[in-house]
């Protein structure tokens, strides 16, 4: 098979580039190498093809789904970013991208497509009240983050809530520009998947982490800003008081369910889009991230700022069971075993 993946260079990328190359598939690279995710030309996987064009310009779009059977669509713009005025962007990347990209595979004839999701297209996560039982939470109040009260209260009572799981059925609630542009991406998929008779998956990652991720940038995922603080020596900055949970998914774990999406993308329906959350199972504190980094990395201890980013959200961990039950996925590599790998692999420059 012939697997198209755009942004094949990047740190989720260039790990699902070479895990297909290794189960034997043909893979052809496009990415534009953007200075946000990448400061110098970094090495293609042996075996893969590459194109250096970005998934905004049709004729390269055309050029690169020659012959393709396959789409892994990885090419986006990622994180908070560092204020509204990023959001034309983010929108061009990631929503006008994606929308070149699928009228190239519906005038070339390929109907098989992997995207990137995202666990940010839920808002808040699945939270339960003892007198109300599930609820969804209002958006954070300045107000009450400025206080250093982070946890959401009951919207019905005030009271505190009990954080859970959230499956892919939970409504979706995106709260910053990147989380609006990752739900759009879903939607034009769909639209795609109806029109032309394709099959989409949607995988909705988790916090993803691992070696070669990029360094201290404003674009960079929390696991990424603890480490290069680390390697300056310097301690992690932890925002809020370290409470939020989150579900850190090593990277070779998210690769892999790329690759059993693709091979079993002809179990989804015709004209469907199918979403899967991909996650460790294993929830964990961004403080104890942070904890467990300095003491594998052997450097100084977070220090707690409360400091915080309105569009942030305080809980959101993942159930991954229809990935593990529909296509047979688990994770591999466990919290503890991530991290001290990560504490001491290389970064992207």
């Amino acid at each position: 098979m012939l697997v198209l993946v755009t942004g094949g260079a990047g740190f989720i990328g260039s790990q699902i580039v070479t895990v297909l190359t290794r189960a034997g598939h043909h893979v052809r690279v496009l990415d534009a190498l953007l200075p946000a995710a990448h400061r110098g030309t970094p090495p293609v996987p042996e075996g893969a093809e590459w194109l250096e064009a970005d998934v905004r310009d049709p004729a390269a779009v055309e050029g690169a789904l020659r012959g393709v059977d396959a789409v892994c669509h990885q090419a986006a713009m990622v994180g908070l970013g560092k204020d509204f005025a990023d959001a034309p962007e983010y929108v061009g990347c990631n929503d006008l991208g994606t929308a070149v990209l699928l009228a190239g595979m519906a005038r070339a004839g390929v109907r098989r497509l992997v995207l990137a999701g995202s666990m940010v297209v839920y808002g808040e996560g699945r939270y339960e009240c003892a007198r109300h039982g599930v609820v969804r939470p209002g958006p954070r109040r300045v107000a009450e983050l400025d206080a250093g009260r982070f946890e959401p209260p009951c919207p019905a009572c005030g009271e505190p809530l009990a954080p859970g799981l959230v499956d892919e059925e939970a409504p979706a609630d995106p709260r910053n520009v990147y989380a609006a542009t990752k739900l759009a991406q879903e939607h034009l998929a769909a639209a795609w998947a109806r029109a032309t008779g394709g099959r989409a998956v949607a995988l909705r990652y988790h916090n993803v982490y691992g070696p070669g991720m990029p360094r201290d940038t404003p674009y960079a995922g929390v696991a990424s800003l603890f480490r290069s603080a680390l390697a300056r020596g310097e301690a992690p900055r932890v925002f809020e008081d370290g409470g939020q949970r989150r579900d850190f998914v090593h990277v070779r774990d998210v690769a892999a369910a790329n690759a059993l999406a693709l091979s079993g993308a002809p179990e989804i329906p015709e004209r469907a889009l199918r979403a899967f959350n991909v996650g460790s199972g294993e929830p964990h504190t961004v403080g104890e991230l942070a904890a467990e980094l300095a003491r594998a990395c052997g450097g100084p201890a977070p220090v707690t700022t409360g400091e915080y980013r309105l569009g942030d959200v305080r809980h959101i961990t993942a159930s991954s069971l229809r990935l593990r039950d529909e296509l047979g996925w688990k994770p591999e590599v466990r919290f503890a075993e991530g991290v001290a790998e990560f504490a001491t692999a290389s970064l992207r420059g």
